[in-house]
């Protein structure tokens, strides 16, 4: 599963080509910085970046390692896209409009040249997706596996970004999309499985969603939000944690797609509460605006559900359908 120190996979290029950073620059990634003045054709060692009027900068960084983050035999364009993504949604959980990002680049021994133009064709399609540019970045050289550093930067009105900590008791909790696909997906790229539903399932790893229409309907009405990456379980926590409040969840709510339905079974919901790279939207509301949240999510074209509510105290209680408490022996993912 991926490479480590100087072995590569049978699908990374085995032949480098004679192309210096500033080659790479030039050819690939100042094309990606056209149209944003600011960007300065990539020329200079920063950017320039205004704020709309009225408004905040949002920024944030995911770092994605071959063997960690992605399997490592994906093209390079599905790299790019899910380094590139993953940012995306962490914009799209605080209601921000996403303006450009940064790449950071560290190529491993025995990158090519071919690979890097695959790269930047990934970024390049996703750029016309989401309406964003290339802002600056660096490209290195390493000993160790591939790593994409993404940093990506939004607006959001001024006062008005959606944060984790100012949920409320008895606000109810709510999800976007489905849950689980994700990390279904990975074992099936493990396994090698085959088949319309593991092809369903692998894709939703590799191509996260970030919900970024969502976020910005959410603005006024979720009183908390944040987006699932490290698992259900993990990222809840963050809430209670950072709102001084506990959960509630009701484990027959959770929203599940139907190709993850016809493989799963009761052995596999706590993979389902702590699988991460979902990338969908967990957020709270109060009940007065659940007309509201119905609303933005017909707006957003993403569909919602409601599956718990915050409560006074600590710790996060998943009950099954007959309200008795699940035991679970693991929690979100952790790096360390």
């Amino acid at each position: 599963m991926g490479w480590r120190g100087r072995s590569a996979p049978a699908s990374w290029p085995k032949t480098r080509v004679a192309v210096d950073e500033f080659g790479l620059i030039g050819r690939y990634f100042a094309p990606l910085s056209a149209g944003y003045p600011g960007a300065l054709d990539l020329s200079d060692d920063a950017a320039l970046i205004d704020a709309p009027e009225g408004e905040q900068i949002v920024a944030t960084v995911d770092a994605l390692v071959a063997g960690v983050h992605f399997v490592g035999d994906e093209i390079p364009a599905d790299v790019a896209t899910k380094a590139l993504r993953v940012n995306l949604s962490d914009l799209a959980a605080m209601g921000a409009r996403p303006i450009g990002y940064l790449l950071a680049l560290a190529l491993p021994t025995g990158w090519d040249e071919a690979w890097v133009a695959g790269f930047a064709d990934g970024l390049r399609g996703d750029q016309d997706r989401y309406g964003i540019v290339m802002l600056g970045g660096d490209t290195v050289s390493t000993p160790g596996p591939l790593t994409v550093s993404v940093t990506a930067l939004g607006s959001v009105p001024r006062g008005r970004a959606l944060r984790r900590s100012s949920a409320a008791a008895d606000d109810l909790i709510f999800v976007s999309g489905t849950l689980g696909d994700a990390g279904e997906g990975l074992r099936v790229l493990r396994a090698g499985e085959g088949g319309e539903d593991a092809a369903f399932l692998a894709d939703r790893y590799r191509h996260p969603q970030p919900r970024l229409a969502l976020g910005r309907a959410l603005l006024g009405v979720a009183s908390a939000a944040l987006d699932v990456s490290d698992g259900l379980m993990g990222d809840l926590d963050h809430i209670c944690t950072t709102s001084k409040l506990a959960a509630r969840i009701e484990a027959s709510s959770i929203p599940l797609s139907q190709p993850l339905r016809r493989r799963a079974g009761e052995a596999t919901i706590e993979n389902v509460l702590t699988d991460g790279d979902d990338y969908e939207i967990l957020f709270t509301a109060p009940a007065a605006r659940l007309a509201a949240v119905e609303a933005a999510a017909r707006s957003a074209s993403v569909p919602v559900t409601r599956i718990g509510q915050m409560v006074a105290g600590q710790g996060i209680s998943v009950l099954d359908a007959d309200g008795r408490p699940l035991s679970l022996s693991k929690g979100g993912f952790r790096h360390f």
